[in-house]
C-alpha cells in the first residue's frame, strides 16, 4: 500500500483531521511523506540486504510530532535505525549513513561545499592553523578531488557518532560542524604532510580505517593548537615545596592540551618524616595528591574530554598503604582522590620477598634518595644496605602488603601492577646508568626514561588488523605498507608538535619515541575461526607483532638514513647492537630481514629510540569499527552509549554464524541477552562455535598473559593489558599477578570485574569489602599453577 501522508489521531479545533506537518528550514511546512522517507533510507541501504526501509520509515513517523522540523525528522530516523541494531547489526551501517547525510546537510547549509572551503571557513574562525590553510590553498584542486564520496559508508554508527560528537571542528558561536568526516581526515593528513601527494595517500589510509592516529592528533592536527602527543610521563617532584608546585603547573598545562599523564611520587617524603627547617613532621604524599586530584578535575582536555592522570609509587615508600586506599569509597574523604588512577611501580626484590614470605622494609625517600634512580642489582644492593643499617621507618610482611595491593585491585580495578626492573632491563633507552624509567603512563603501555628536566612524551597510532584480512589470513604486504606510512607520520608529529612544557620539549626531540600499536586482534581471530586461547592464535599474534616491529625498525632506519639518527642514539642499546628480541633472548622468524635490518641500523642508526606500544584504543577502535587493541570481546551483546541514548550492539561475527545456521531468531537473541552476552548455554550451538565466541570472562586469564608474553619480545615499549575476573578473590589475583611478573611482563592495566559490564542492572550495588585472607594468599602464591584465574 502506498502511504503519502500520516494522519494524527487528534483533530483540530473544528474537529477536522489534518495531515501531520513538518517545518522546513525555509520556514514553510510540508506533509509527512512515508514514501519520501523510504526512498531516503533506500538510497543509503542499497547494499544492506537485511535492512527494511519501510520499517525504519514507519517507526520514525510513529515517534514524530506535528510541527517537527525536517532536521528533527532526520535525527529521529537516525535514532530509529540505531535502536534496531540489537536485532540486526546492518542497521548500524544504515544509521551511520543517515548520520553522514545529516552532517553533510549541516556543513552545506553554511555554504561549505568542498574541503578547501571547509578549511577557509575554519581558518576564518581561528580554528585552522596558518600553515595548513596555506598548504590547502596551494593544492586546493588536488585535495578537493581526493575526497572519497563513499568514505563515510565504511563507518559503523557508534564510530561516526563519536566522530560527530567529539572530533569535527565546530563554529565557535553556532556550534554547527564545519567539516564532514572525510574533510576531517584530510585535514588531519594535511596538518602532517609536506606534499599534496603525501596528504592524499595518508588520507586514503585513514579513510579506509586501516590505521588511525590517537585522539590528540585527530583532534589537533591542522589546527592552531598542534598538541598531538598522547602521553606524558612526569618524573616525581623533588622533596621540596617549589618542585611540588612546579609539577602542578606542568600537569595542568599538559592536561589542557589533551595529554594523558603519568606522574611518579616516590621522591616526596612520607607522613611523619622530620622537616628539619621547622622541626615539624610531614603530612606525607596524600595531601599533595589531593591537590593534584583537584587540579586534574579542574583542567579538562581542551573541553573535549576529562583530564586524566595516573600516580606511580614504589612499594618501599612508607605511605604505600594510604596510597592504596586513595580510591576507596569508604573512610575519610579528606584522604581520598576520586579522579586519579593509581599504579604500583614494583621492583623484583619486592616480588621475590612476597614469594619467599619475608619482611619488607619501608624507607622514607628523604633518607634514601637514591632508590628511585636505581633498578636491578644496583637497586637490590642499595636497598639491602639501607636495610642492614636499619634506616627503614618500619617493616611489614611482604605478603601482607601484597595482599593489600590485591584488595585494592579487587575493589576498585585500580592500583595497577607495573614492574620497574622489567621496564628498565628491557628498555632501549636505559643502556647508560643515568637513564632510568621511573614510571609508565596513564594507560601503562609507555615505558620511557624521565628526569627532573625531561618529561617523556609519546605519539601514538594503531593499525586496524581487521582491515588487513584476506580470505586466507593476513595481507602481509598491505600490513607492511600501512606500518611504513604510520611510522613516518608518527615521526613527523615530533617536529610539528606543540609542547606545553619545557621539560616535554627537551625530551621528545632528543629521544624521538613513537608508539605504534594495533587493534582488531579479536576480529582477526573470529574471521580465521581461532579461539582466543588456542596455540594457533598465540602464534599468529606473535607473527603480527614481529611484522609490526620489524617493519617499524626498517622504516626508522630509513628515516635515520635520510634525516639522521635521534640525538640520544649513542646512549641506547640499539647502538650497542641490541634490539628488543635480543633482550628477551628470542630470535625472529624472518632471519634474512632481521640480518639486513641490523646492517642498516649499524650504518645509519635509528630515527626513533622506541617504536611499538599497544595502547587501549577505546575511542579509535570505535571509530574504526573493530575490537579494541589486543583484547578479547567482553560480551557478544553489549550496550553502547551516545549523546542520543543507549543502544544494544551484537557481535557481527556471531550474527553471521547464527544466520548461516538459521539460528538468528528472537528466541536466541533473548537467550544471549538474558545470559549477559554469553552463548555458552545455548545448546543448539556446536561446542566449537561456543568455544570461538567465549567472552573475556570465560577465557583463562593465563591465556591473555601468555599471549602478551609471547608478543612482548617484539614490543619495545609495553602493552595495556587488562585482565578479567568475574568475581575476583585475593587468592586468584595474587597468583595471577605473580604469574604475570614471572612471565616477564613490564606492565598490566585494569582489573575488570563483572558487575561493571552487565547489560541490564536496575541498580548499582556497593562493592563488597574484600578481606585479605592470609591462608588463601599463601596457598595461591605457593601453588600458582593451580590458580583458578589462570586455568
Amino acid at each position: 500500500m502506498t502511504v503519502t501522508e500520516v494522519v494524527p489521531a487528534s483533530a483540530d479545533a473544528a474537529g477536522r483531521r489534518t495531515p501531520m506537518q513538518v517545518r522546513k528550514r525555509d520556514g514553510g511546512t510540508e506533509p509527512v511523506d512515508v514514501n519520501k522517507i523510504v526512498r531516503a533510507v533506500e538510497r543509503w541501504a542499497d547494499d544492506l540486504t537485511d535492512v527494511d526501509p519501510m520499517r525504519v520509515a514507519t517507526r520514525t513517523i510513529s515517534g514524530l510530532y506535528d510541527g517537527a522540523t525536517t532536521a528533527e525528522l532526520d535525527r529521529l530516523s537516525i535514532q530509529t535505525a540505531a535502536e534496531m541494531i540489537g536485532e540486526e547489526p546492518q542497521y548500524s551501517r544504515l544509521a551511520a549513513r543517515l548520520l553522514a547525510g545529516y552532517v553533510d546537510k549541516e556543513v552545506r547549509r553554511q555554504g561549505i561545499t568542498s574541503f578547501s572551503a571547509a578549511i577557509r571557513a575554519g581558518h576564518a574562525e581561528g580554528l585552522i592553523g596558518d600553515d595548513t590553510a596555506a598548504f590547502v590553498a596551494a593544492h586546493a584542486a588536488t585535495l578537493d578531488h581526493a575526497i572519497d564520496p563513499n568514505g563515510d559508508r565504511r563507518f559503523e554508527y557508534f564510530g561516526l557518532r563519536t566522530v560527530y560528537d567529539r572530533y569535527l571542528l565546530r563554529h565557535p558561536t553556532s556550534r554547527l560542524v564545519l567539516e564532514t568526516p572525510q574533510y576531517w581526515l584530510l585535514r588531519v593528513a594535511c596538518g602532517l604532510s609536506r606534499t599534496a601527494d603525501e596528504a592524499v595517500d595518508f588520507y586514503r589510509l585513514m579513510s579506509s580505517l586501516a590505521y588511525l592516529p590517537s585522539s590528540p592528533t585527530l583532534f589537533n592536527s591542522g589546527t592552531r593548537h598542534t598538541q598531538m602527543s598522547s602521553c606524558y610521563l612526569v618524573d616525581s617532584p623533588l622533596d621540596e615545596l617549589d618542585s611540588i608546585y612546579q609539577r602542578y603547573a606542568q600537569v595542568a598545562n599538559l592536561s589542557k592540551f589533551a595529554g594523558g599523564i603519568g606522574i611518579a611520587y616516590s621522591r616526596v617524603r612520607s607522613r611523619g618524616a622530620l622537616i628539619r627547617g621547622t622541626n615539624g613532621q610531614s603530612n606525607g604524599i596524600v595531601p599533595w595528591l589531593r591537590t593534584l586530584d583537584a587540579s586534574v578535575a579542574a583542567v579538562n582536555q581542551g573541553g573535549r574530554r576529562k583530564g586524566a592522570a595516573c600516580v606511580y609509587l614504589e612499594p618501599w615508600h612508607p605511605d604505600i598503604e594510604e596510597f592504596l586506599q586513595l580510591r576507596d569509597n569508604t573512610g575519610e574523604d579528606a584522604r581520598r582522590t576520586h579522579n586519579l588512577n593509581l599504579a604500583n611501580w614494583i621492583p623484583d626484590e619486592f616480588m621475590r620477598r612476597v614469594e619467599a614470605d619475608e619482611l619488607w622494609s619501608l624507607f622514607d625517600p628523604h633518607e634514601v634518595p637514591e632508590l628511585p634512580d636505581l633498578w636491578g642489582e644496583r637497586f637490590d644492593a642499595a636497598y639491602r644496605e639501607a636495610e642492614a643499617h636499619c634506616r627503614y621507618v618500619r617493616q611489614v610482611p611482604a605478603r601482607e602488603l601484597y595482599g593489600k595491593m590485591m584488595r585494592t585491585l579487587a575493589q576498585t580495578g585500580n592500583g595497577w601492577m607495573t614492574f620497574k626492573d622489567a621496564a628498565n632491563r628491557l628498555c632501549n633507552q636505559t643502556a647508560e646508568p643515568g637513564n632510568v624509567v621511573h614510571l609508565s603512563n596513564l594507560c601503562t603501555e609507555i615505558v620511557e626514561v624521565s628526569s627532573d628536566t625531561e618529561t617523556a612524551v609519546c605519539n601514538l597510532g594503531s593499525v586496524n588488523l581487521a582491515a588487513h584480512l584476506t580470505d586466507g589470513g593476513i595481507d602481509w604486504e598491505r600490513l607492511r605498507a600501512t606500518v611504513r606510512t604510520a611510522v613516518t607520520f608518527l615521526d613527523r608529529v615530533i617536529d610539528i608538535n606543540y609542547y606545553p612544557t619545557a621539560q616535554a620539549a627537551a625530551s621528545n626531540p632528543r629521544w624521538r619515541p613513537v608508539g605504534l600499536g594495533l587493534m582488531g586482534l579479536q576480529d582477526v581471530f573470529f574471521a580465521l575461526r581461532l579461539p582466543f586461547d588456542s596455540p594457533a592464535a598465540r602464534e599468529l599474534s606473535t607473527l603480527i607483532s614481529e611484522e609490526l616491529y620489524l617493519t617499524a625498525l626498517e622504516t626508522s632506519a630509513d628515516l635515520a638514513r635520510d634525516f639522521g639518527a635521534h640525538p640520544a642514539y649513542p646512549q641506547t642499546r640499539a647502538a650497542r647492537g641490541q634490539l628488543q628480541p635480543d633482550l628477551w633472548g628470542v630470535q625472529g622468524t624472518q632471519t634474512a630481514r632481521w640480518d639486513a635490518l641490523r646492517e642498516r641500523v649499524g650504518a645509519y642508526g635509528l630515527r626513533n629510540s622506541l617504536l611499538v606500544a599497544v595502547a587501549p584504543t577505546a575511542t579509535i577502535a570505535s571509530i574504526a569499527g573493530c575490537y579494541e587493541c589486543i583484547e578479547p570481546q567482553v560480551s557478544n551483546l553489549f550496550k553502547r552509549e551516545t549523546l542520543s541514548g543507549e543502544f544494544l550492539q551484537v557481535n557481527t561475527a556471531l550474527v553471521r554464524e547464527l544466520k548461516a545456521r538459521g539460528l538468528w531468531t528472537e528466541r536466541i537473541r533473548s537467550a544471549v541477552k538474558r545470559a549477559e552476552g554469553s552463548v555458552q548455554d545455548i545448546a543448539e550451538l556446536p561446542v566449537g562455535v561456543r568455544e570461538l565466541f567465549r567472552t573475556a570472562w570465560e577465557l583463562p586469564q593465563r591465556a591473555l598473559i601468555d599471549l602478551a608474553a609471547a608478543r612482548a619480545p617484539f614490543i619495545d615499549q609495553s602493552q595495556s593489558l587488562n585482565l578479567f575476573l568475574a568475581a575476583p578473590t585475593i587468592g586468584k589475583l595474587s597468583s595471577m599477578y605473580l604469574y604475570a611478573w614471572k612471565a616477564g611482563l613490564k606492565t598490566t592495566y585494569y582489573l575488570r570485574s563483572r558487575p561493571a559490564t552487565r547489560i541490564q542492572q536496575a541498580t548499582v550495588s556497593a562493592v563488597a569489602p574484600v578481606v585479605v585472607d592470609a591462608e588463601a594468599l599463601a596457598c595461591s602464591l605457593e601453588n600458582p599453577e593451580s590458580c583458578e584465574a589462570c586455568q
